[in-house]
């Protein structure tokens, strides 16, 4: 508890002297179940603020409506969330407040402690679903919160002995009562990582391992682990329990009496030597829940019914009819609850406010909406609504919210919302021009996943009984619903034995009776939801034999069909060194990895001043603010030595004919080159363009490959020069060797350089986590020969030394007698093909990178006069293990990607093609290309497929601006006037996902050598033109649906020489007297 008190009032005094929070404010809270969730609602409350969870399972448009009715100028984030929101919201890491070293000052405490906060002032607001179509913020006060953990405490409920688990998520107000009340209480608090609570494996390992003693949960969720009990025979799992709580839906005897069986039951009615079970019933507006019901030991299960009890001690009940007169015995009627735990209003709606609360007695009252009636001995059983409002696994859900949601897309005239075998949600839509996969989309923009139904039935007219209102009785059953009958493109049937026993898997979940079940149909679509999907990992759990270190139950649920599925379970069946986790082996000294060999070996068979296609730079311009050069230094110094990476040395054993690689000693210093200035634009890209050119700018065999300078705008003569800072133009140089830094390790290397030096000169740092050097080891040590037999069926077909046919302007020359220089030609797409392009990948279930290679693909087809047998080099990124996401290396592999083509293919069909076997190459990719060339006996320089590249790089972290301490950066682009090449022939696409426009460009790269610059612009103009035909309705080309045709009916003759052809051939001279026709199409001549 004191090192807990020290983070928060940490963060707390971060929030008051950087942000100026004040008593009373709203502050938003997006963080996954960890210690910094607790840091920050402590923190929250700690300065008088008021807390709003939000979860980040909610779509982004409804999480920035949610932050907008709250008016919270601050978000706190982590790790797993910091990039959620966008730019326009101002939000805080809580892991920076937790890992720095910070000194609270007696200044700092006497602020805190001085804090003006009343039990009248908002605690917290959690939102709620609304019937208007907006969810509802209920303000809950101080002394609602103190009040309800003191009726905890007369009950025993809670226990300062005891150890809770935290199960609820943030958007269930039970959260609340886990976190909140436990640390009043003084109790132990065990956190769940994110989504614990649905791999019951890792569970069970908790509540046995932390010896919890209370458990609190929605009665499905018991009824999925007692299943789980069963089938685990983990009969004493829950045997040291002191209280069970269940509560947000009807909890019945058959789930209570299945519970029973695995808690330690009380050996009398003192229920001192027992578990404590009780049915807990409540709503947010009252302070989570109002009355309770304990069940006795010797509770007659035949006979009795779980009631929901009694209200808590500080709580009041009353029921009355419609008339607000009170009911008799046994009668029905609505609900109120009055006592402390009132709420205070929604938050800024009090017409909702004034129609909820009731004065009864001169007492306030909440109306609950519930209908229960009373029996003789003064216990309350749940009825039903009054209204269309319902529970939903633990989540309460306003009907109407969901339909207004619906109604809002204007092809839809009337929509009604049910729930259905007290599971599903139903969705009946009026409309004759939408289809139930965009209902579906809809839906997931705007709602949180637990408030999508199941099901959309779309009819031409609901039924309307004699008031004009609609029929619910009259609604077709939901299995009418066509999302559960495939449509032809739907009846897809499992392709290997690993999808077939998942498929019979889900056919077992959901009971299909023989019904087919699309291998792409996503599981919460179909019917499916969390309680059946933790059902459904449980039983993948124990058939394939893995546990949730090896397959996270978060994998499953953003991959939901049967053939994401099948592919994730693949993995835990192909080798076992993939199974393992990977760690650090503490070393220095290891083979060097095949990305690192590939390029050691290149640079040495190039003449050695031509070394130079490695050496790649950052230039960072200061905009605003001043950076302290010295802080800056020793910044760097702490990131190189924290990523022995950028200290590792690359040497040649003679001895054991070897690449080796060695780690040096972090005492060295980062090298730092001399500081220069420059006067204008043209000179600082002289100075950097001089610079990572020059042949001994790097020394792979001493370890430096990465270097910094300073590069200072001269001043006027009216002007200061500071030497040690970088003021506004001021430029910072990275110099960086592609052997130990590829293109994602660059955002990487930039974010622990700006995180050092705002975080007072401290990174964080794990002398457990897994180096680059133990990955080189890793590597090695994986079971080759799969991918062996697999790339050797992948090729053998072709010849590997054969040279396309492209339409070059000049012969190739020899390796040394090359110039490097590059014919460059860059275009972006504009907004519609952007879209259009998008759009079409996802229709068709490809990535970006799939549908640009195939575009490729297609381009040479027409390009090399139809030739069928295309090979290609394509360049991934390698990082196939979630132990490589976050490291700073070299990754990147260079793979042939050889494909026979057919002319009388369509477009759609290839498309198809190349998804399969970009599918079946990523299993294989970690295959290095030196193997592959050894295994077809091929030197290098003969292989022809590698002089024509293609790249697909996408930027989904923008690294071309950032802030330090207020300081803005921005990524200076240096356009040399000379570029080289190292390839004959290469495209790279440009696609960043975050962009408004220009979401994808392409550059394309080629030999000055092979091509002049003018031929470079024509071809990109026929490619666009390739790019139009497939993608445009509007192309100029008259002819539509390209893609559904023939690839060989695709052209690269422009618009205006299609013109041109048609007035040659067509249009008679005025001074010919017989005229003939003539046509030449030189494909050389157009190009």
């Amino acid at each position: 508890y004191c090192e807990l008190l020290y983070y928060a009032q940490v963060l707390s005094v971060t929030l008051l002297n950087e942000y100026h929070l004040f008593p009373g404010e709203v502050v938003c809270q997006c963080v996954e179940r960890s210690l910094s969730m607790i840091v920050g609602l402590l923190s929250i409350e700690m300065i008088g603020g008021v807390y709003c969870p939000l979860s980040s399972e909610n779509p982004e448009h409804r999480l920035q409506t949610l932050v907008e009715q709250t008016q919270a100028r601050l978000i706190l984030v982590h790790s797993l969330t910091n990039r959620i929101f966008k730019e326009c919201f101002i939000t805080y890491d809580i892991d920076t407040a937790i890992n720095i070293n910070f000194t609270i000052t007696n200044d700092d405490l006497c602020r805190l402690s001085n804090m003006s906060i009343t039990s009248d002032n908002i605690s917290y607001i959690v939102f709620t679903s609304g019937s208007t179509g907006m969810p509802k913020a209920v303000q809950v006060r101080h002394r609602n919160l103190t009040v309800y953990r003191k009726s905890l405490a007369e009950l025993t409920v809670f226990k300062e002995t005891d150890n809770v688990i935290q199960m609820a998520s943030c958007s269930f107000d039970n959260h609340f009562q886990d976190i909140f009340v436990t640390l009043m209480i003084g109790a132990g608090l065990v956190m769940l990582h994110p989504y614990g609570n649905k791999d019951l494996t890792y569970l069970i390992h908790e509540i046995m391992d932390k010896d919890v003693t209370f458990l609190d949960a929605v009665p499905s969720y018991f009824d999925a682990l007692c299943q789980y009990i069963e089938t685990q025979n983990a009969n004493d799992c829950l045997k040291k329990l002191r209280t069970l709580n269940s509560g947000g839906e009807i909890l019945t005897n058959q789930i209570m009496l299945r519970l029973k069986k695995y808690v330690s039951i009380p050996l009398s009615p003192s229920f001192s030597d027992g578990c404590q079970l009780r049915n807990m019933y409540g709503q947010a507006e009252s302070t989570i829940t109002s009355t309770y019901f304990q069940i006795g030991f010797d509770f007659d299960y035949d006979k009795q019914v779980i009631s929901i009890g009694k209200p808590l001690p500080n709580y009041h009940c009353t029921i009355m009819d419609g008339h607000y007169q009170f009911v008799i015995v046994n009668q029905e009627g609505e609900l109120f609850v009055g006592g402390a735990g009132v709420f205070a209003g929604y938050l800024d709606r009090d017409d909702l406010t004034a129609k909820a609360l009731a004065e009864i007695d001169n007492q306030l009252f909440y109306r609950t909406g519930d209908l229960v009636r009373i029996d003789n001995n003064g216990l309350l059983h749940y009825q039903g609504r009054k209204d269309h409002q319902i529970k939903l696994h633990g989540q309460r859900i306003e009907l109407g919210e969901i339909e207004r949601c619906l109604l809002n897309i204007t092809s839809i005239s009337a929509c009604v919302v049910m729930k259905w075998n007290d599971d599903y949600l139903v969705a009946y839509v009026q409309s004759s021009h939408i289809n139930e996969e965009e209902l579906r989309q809809h839906c997931q923009s705007h709602l949180p996943p637990h408030m999508i139904p199941s099901f959309f039935i779309i009819l031409d007219k609901l039924p309307l009984n004699a008031n004009g209102k609609v029929d619910r009785k009259q609604l077709p059953p939901s299995h009418y619903s066509s999302s559960t009958i495939p449509t032809l493109s739907e009846l897809d049937t499992p392709t290997n034995q690993i999808e077939k026993s998942v498929y019979d898997i889900w056919c077992q979940m959901f009971e299909s009776n023989g019904q087919h079940i699309s291998t792409t149909a996503n599981f919460f679509a179909i019917g499916g939801h969390s309680r059946l999907f933790i059902e459904l990992y449980h039983r993948y759990q124990s058939i394939f034999g893995f546990d949730g270190r090896t397959l996270s139950v978060n994998l499953f649920l953003k991959q939901p069909t049967i053939q994401q599925h099948a592919k994730l379970l693949k993995t835990v069946t192909t080798d076992d060194i993939q199974r393992e986790q990977w760690c650090t082996l503490h070393i220095n000294r290891s083979m060097a990895s095949f990305a690192q060999e590939r390029i050691f070996l290149d640079e040495q068979i190039r003449p050695p001043n031509k070394r130079i296609f490695y050496n790649n730079f950052v230039a960072l311009r200061v905009t605003e603010g001043v950076l302290s050069i010295n802080r800056l230094r020793q910044a760097l110094q702490l990131v190189w030595r924290k990523h022995e990476i950028l200290r590792t040395s690359l040497v040649f054993n003679n001895d054991e004919s070897a690449l080796q690689q060695y780690v040096t000693d972090d005492r060295k210093t980062i090298t730092f080159l001399h500081q220069q200035t420059f006067e204008n634009g043209n000179d600082l890209q002289n100075i950097i363009y001089r610079t990572v050119i020059s042949s001994d700018l790097f020394d792979l065999s001493s370890g430096r490959v990465f270097c910094c300078q300073v590069l200072q705008q001269q001043k006027t003569t009216r002007e200061v020069a500071h030497t040690g800072f970088l003021e506004k133009s001021d430029v910072l140089v990275l110099y960086l060797h592609h052997a130990a830094i590829d293109g994602t390790s660059i955002a990487i290397l930039l974010k622990d350089i700006y995180n050092a030096y705002s975080d007072n000169m401290t990174v964080s740092y794990d002398e457990q986590a897994m180096k680059y050097i133990d990955y080189a080891v890793y590597e090695r040590l994986m079971d080759m020969a799969s991918s062996r037999s697999f790339w050797y069926s992948q090729l053998e077909r072709f010849d590997l030394k054969r040279a396309l046919k492209l339409p070059v302007d000049r012969h190739r020359l020899p390796t040394v007698q090359r110039s490097d220089l590059a014919s460059v030609a860059q275009i972006s797409f504009d907004q519609e093909l952007s879209t259009m392009f998008l759009n079409y990948a996802c229709v068709h279930r490809i990535t970006p990178f799939q549908l640009a290679l195939t575009v490729f693909y297609v381009f040479l087809f027409k390009l090399t006069h139809e030739e069928t047998d295309l090979c290609i080099a394509c360049v991934n990124a390698n990082r196939y293990r979630s132990e490589l996401e976050n490291m700073i290396g070299m990754f990147v592999s260079v793979l042939p990607y050889c494909v026979q083509l057919n002319s009388h293919w369509s477009f759609d069909k290839l498309v198809k093609h190349l998804r399969e076997k970009c599918l079946s190459i990523l299993q294989h990719s970690h295959y290095p290309l030196q193997h592959i060339l050894t295994d077809f006996q091929l030197n290098q320089l003969d292989v022809s497929f590698l002089e024509i590249v293609f790249n697909f790089l996408p930027e989904s972290i923008n690294i071309d601006r950032y802030s330090v301490d207020n300081v803005r950066l921005d990524e200076v682009l240096i356009e040399p006037s000379d570029e080289i090449s190292q390839f004959d022939f290469s495209i790279t696409f440009l696609y960043n996902p975050t962009s408004d426009d220009h979401k994808l460009s392409y550059k394309f790269s080629c030999s000055h050598d092979l091509f002049d610059s003018t031929t470079i612009k024509a071809m990109v103009q026929r490619f666009q033109n390739l790019l139009s035909q497939l993608f445009l309705a509007n192309s100029n080309n008259t002819e539509k649906n390209l893609s559904t045709k023939p690839i060989k009916r695709l052209s690269l003759i422009l618009p205006q020489e299609s013109d041109e052809i048609y007035s040659t051939t067509f249009n008679r001279a005025t001074d010919v007297a017989t005229e003939g026709m003539a046509i030449l199409l030189s494909h050389e001549k157009i190009l």
